[in-house]
């Protein structure tokens, strides 16, 4: 496979445009020719944030995973800004990546990563985030409609009926939409029903905990200071649920969902300020994606039994699955896993 070499000035440029957004410890150039070095597969692994600790644990597992298989691998993050995460692409590409692995900040925009990488002959794939309307080569995440229906099912298991609050996720995030979609093969029945009565439904706009409380405010405020329940999307934005709750005098009164397993959504588990959240067991997404992208880098054959349709056609896909964790299950689902401590979440 014939390696493309980066420029200076394409590397300055986007040095620019990153700032602190993943690029802070960029190697010297006499190690970054190593990149392109012939026989070596190099994996470019693109993600949209490391602001949240979710990712941290990607960034490692991933990074580990696939040097583990003699391949190199480059991580560049864009903080929320899509025309970084661009460039970023961009230069990974003209660095000689052979294969892409993208967590998209906004699901629509980043198909032109995928155009820009396939003119390159760069394959494409689209990790726990599906990248909607381009022709992705693969995508691997979790079954994201399960996320969604774990949430809304076990906060209907604590209150069957009342007043409920939906605090989505980023709507330019395919998840966010997905999730809701979950939590509503859950919810409309009973809203049909009559028995529970959806009174405030809305996006987070970047996934902002702030954004989130603010808007859990507006719902409190538009009914009377009462919400018997809040579906919210993940662990962020449940913290600003819990934190609007919290001035309300109804933190631990009224069930949150969430979802990642972050260690402070755990925390508030335990508390009973949180009811539950959704652990992705994030060591296996890493380690199966990893084995997926240097595949792709050698051109080999790749098992992807499932298809999501991302609006431009059916792409292979793996899915795996979530597990609900409640104040019962941490033992058995983050601890046993090693993905949290007895120490980190007990302090003990």
């Amino acid at each position: 496979m014939k390696k493309r070499r980066w420029t200076a000035p394409v590397l300055c440029f986007s040095l620019m445009l990153a700032g602190c957004g993943g690029m802070k410890d960029e190697k010297p150039a006499a190690e970054a020719e190593k990149l392109t070095a012939d026989g070596q597969l190099y994996v470019g692994f693109v993600l949209d944030t490391l602001k949240d600790e979710r990712w941290y644990k990607d960034k490692e597992l991933f990074e580990e995973a696939v040097e583990s298989k003699g391949a190199r691998v480059k991580t560049l993050a864009a903080n929320g800004n899509d025309d970084v995460q661009l460039k970023q692409a961009e230069l990974l590409i003209e660095e000689g990546a052979d294969v892409l692995v993208v967590v998209p900040h906004d699901a629509a925009f980043s198909a032109a990563i995928v155009e820009m990488a396939h003119k390159a002959g760069v394959k494409v794939i689209s990790y726990d985030r599906l990248i909607t309307d381009a022709p992705v080569d693969y995508y691997i995440s979790f079954d994201n409609v399960k996320v969604g229906e774990l949430q809304a099912s076990e906060i209907v298991k604590r209150k069957p009926s009342g007043a409920y609050a939906y605090i989505g996720g980023a709507e330019s995030d395919n998840n966010a939409v997905l999730f809701r979609q979950g939590a509503m093969k859950v919810l409309q029945p009973l809203i049909d029903k009559g028995s529970i009565k959806l009174v405030y439904d809305q996006y987070t706009d970047g996934w902002e905990p702030k954004k989130a409380e603010a808007n859990l405010k507006t719902a409190l405020s538009q009914n009377g200071n009462k919400l018997d329940a809040v579906v919210a999307a993940n662990d962020g934005t449940a913290g600003g649920v819990v934190n609007a709750l919290t001035a309300a005098g109804l933190a631990g009164k009224t069930p949150v969902s969430g979802q990642d397993a972050e260690l402070e959504g755990v925390r508030r588990v335990v508390a009973g300020t949180q009811a539950m959240t959704v652990y992705k067991p994030i060591p296996l997404l890493a380690s199966q994606a990893a084995e997926m992208a240097v595949k792709v880098a050698a051109d080999e054959k790749v098992s992807a039994e499932q298809a999501v349709n991302n609006g431009q056609g059916d792409i292979p896909a793996v899915l795996l699955e979530p597990v609900a964790v409640t104040k019962d299950t941490i033992q058995s689902t983050v601890i046993k896993d090693g993905y949290l401590t007895e120490q980190q979440i007990y302090g003990k």
